[in-house]
């Protein structure tokens, strides 16, 4: 698996968002800086089975469409007179 990049943009965004509920849920507070490296380690780290379990979300959410279609598809037959 390649490995996940996030563009600067949403990085920097998701930082921000760590930053915010750090300090005001554990009031704690984290430099700019520290919070961008924090993304960068739960990305890292953590980010491999998030994006897994997306993989298996989308998975079944295919497999349940495909089982529609292929019933819907075994409705459309015709009776065949031999």
């Amino acid at each position: 698996m390649a490995k996940i990049e996030l563009s600067k943009t949403t990085r920097d965004a998701m930082a921000d968002q760590l930053r915010r509920y750090l300090r005001t849920e554990l009031e704690v507070e984290v430099e700019a800086f520290d919070a961008v490296f924090l993304v960068d380690f739960i990305t890292e780290k953590l980010g491999p089975q998030f994006y897994n379990q997306g993989l298996h979300d989308a998975q079944a959410v295919l497999q349940a469409r495909l089982e529609t279609l292929t019933e819907a598809i075994a409705d459309l037959e015709q009776p065949v007179r031999t």
